[in-house]
């Protein structure tokens, strides 16, 4: 052995020898820490659990309870059995009660969803709305039960966000805390929601962190396993859905046409959303135009959609029934149309009249009904290479669910764990692949990140694009007494000029005019109730307003990679 081998590998020793020695100065320092939490993240997971298994019981005990079945999977079967003035109250009073929650619990009248748990996670130190989101809970109780057209799992999402905000205010987490356990409790509720573990974890990394850092990996997969956990001891480890026929691929020649319904998917996946938001600028104008009550609007969008339950009970609720028989192919290719339609136009009224609920179940159910008729349409082309028509329902409700959330992983995931059947999986992940590449172009990455986008608040573009958002003009100015603070007449000649910011903006206000003026500070100042300018509390620099902006995005990325 020569002498700079033998130097090479001391070195290495060394090296390896240093690591083991750090390793155990984190390990006796930091692991008893590190316990706790995850004995903490497997409480959230307990919790949030059980938080969506009462949720789902409490929707079958009450839509029992009005429509008079016993069997809320066959809602609809037992609905068309039902008089025509009962199937158009029970929605009407159901929007009733709705609207006078909202009005009286939340200062908008909005129902919180997914939207603003991710909105949390970026924003708010993994916090949301507790108040607002106990009476959304309650709101979306009553819109399922009552024939509202949405799914169960949206408001699940925000009520484990309200779970993981209330233990996070009381340990005072940290934002980087606050938001692995929120991401513990939405892996808990999605994964009991659809005893689906794997796809629980990654959905909550997915869309709700919106990053795979691997400090997070580990708890929030505890808490999705304790979510399981909880899910199976009450309904037994079943699958939501079986695949009666063979899920194989005729030679894989059907490839080509699982790319072709991914896109198809993908267009009509931006139809459920375009629909949605058309529907709530639409319900919007409305309200102005004839200056209605604000707890009046879901009651309207209840009379709406018991009219055509009247004649398409199919629309009623999650539904649960006309997916199922989507899935098994016992569904008419002109049915399977209609159907999707009608849901598409039933969750558009749902949604625009601010009424309870999430949009997953319902693309799950628009893609079951697409796919199959996609697929009875393919095989009738092609019958000598083609496989079951169950197979392309199965596909394209991945592909528009994976569409409308901008989650792919996931829900190709929650496609497998929800049928049990591995094999079907190079369709799912061909026709999801397509629609999401396609559907991610047409929209703002997904319903999610485009509601947030419409409401002003810029995720969908990365931190890059928000976290100017996050830094006030007052946490980053400096005071009029700092020596290297400008003078108080330079300050008065720029607010002479129009140029200056109030100290409640944030940067991403102040930043236009740094460009615009070409200037290299900005007065910043408190305004009276007025309007005018009250006095001037400091300066801020444009270099100082780059160095925060450069801090937070380098704490972002320690944060993502760590």
């Amino acid at each position: 052995m020569t002498q700079s081998t033998r130097s090479v590998l001391s070195q290495q020793l060394g090296q390896a020898i240093a690591a083991c020695k750090d390793g155990w100065r984190i390990l006796r320092h930091r692991g008893p820490s590190q316990i706790q939490f995850w004995f903490i993240a497997l409480l959230i997971g307990v919790a949030a659990g059980f938080a969506a298994l009462f949720f789902r019981m409490g929707i079958n005990a009450l839509q029992s309870t009005l429509y008079g079945t016993e069997d809320v999977q066959f809602i609809h079967s037992f609905a068309e059995q039902l008089p025509w003035y009962w199937i158009l109250i029970i929605p009407t009073l159901g929007g009733l009660l709705v609207g006078v929650i909202l009005h009286n619990f939340t200062d908008d009248a909005r129902v919180r969803a997914p939207a603003d748990v991710i909105e949390g996670a970026a924003l708010n130190d993994g916090r949301v709305e507790v108040k607002a989101g106990i009476a959304s809970m309650f709101a979306s109780l009553i819109t399922l039960s009552s024939g509202g057209s949405s799914g169960r799992e949206g408001p699940v999402v925000h009520l484990a966000g309200v779970v993981s905000t209330w233990v996070s205010n009381r340990i005072h987490a940290d934002g980087i805390t606050g938001r692995d356990l929120l991401g513990c409790a939405v892996a808990a509720a999605v994964s009991a929601s659809f005893n689906a573990p794997i796809a629980g974890a990654l959905f909550a990394l997915e869309v709700v962190l919106r990053h795979f850092a691997v400090h997070a990996f580990a708890p929030i997969v505890i808490a999705a396993v304790a979510g399981t956990v909880i899910n199976r001891l009450h309904h037994g480890d079943v699958a939501e859905f079986s695949l009666d026929t063979p899920g194989s691929l005729q030679f894989y020649v059907e490839l080509p046409a699982f790319l072709m319904l991914g896109l198809v998917c993908g267009v009509i996946a931006v139809v459920l959303m375009r629909s949605i938001f058309w529907a709530e600028d639409i319900g919007n104008h409305f309200m102005d135009r004839f200056s209605l009550p604000r707890w009046l609007r879901p009651a309207i969008s209840g009379v709406m959609l018991g009219a055509v339950a009247i004649w398409f009970p199919h629309i009623i609720g999650v539904g649960y029934e006309t997916t199922a028989l989507a899935l098994s192919g016992e569904i008419a290719l002109h049915n399977a149309i209609v159907f999707a339609v009608l849901k598409t136009i039933a969750v558009a009224i749902t949604f625009g009249g601010r009424m309870g609920g999430g949009v997953f179940s319902p693309a799950l159910m628009v893609g079951a009904l697409s796919g199959l008729a996609f697929g009875l349409i393919a095989t009738s082309v092609l019958p000598d290479v083609s496989g079951t028509h169950a197979l392309y329902a199965y596909a394209g409700m991945g592909a528009v669910a994976a569409a409308v959330l901008g989650a792919p992983i996931s829900t190709t995931l929650i496609v497998f764990e929800l049928t049990g059947d591995w094999q079907i999986g190079l369709a799912v992940m061909v026709s999801v692949s397509m629609s999401t590449a396609l559907a991610s172009r047409l929209v703002d990455r997904s319903f999610f990140l485009t509601q947030l986008e419409r409401r002003g608040i810029h995720l969908a573009a990365g931190p890059q694009a928000y976290l100017l958002a996050m830094l006030r003009a007052s946490s980053v100015m400096r005071d009029l007494k700092d020596p290297r603070c400008a003078s108080l007449q330079d300050c008065e000649s720029l607010i002479d000029q129009g140029l200056c910011v109030e100290a409640n903006s944030t940067l991403e206000a102040a930043m236009p005019y740094f460009d615009r003026a070409d200037i290299p500070y900005i007065p910043v100042v408190v305004h009276d109730e007025e309007g005018a300018i009250k006095r001037i509390v400091g300066v801020l620099y444009h270099i100082d307003a780059l160095k925060a902006y450069n801090r937070a995005l380098a704490a972002t990325a320690a944060e993502e990679h760590s």
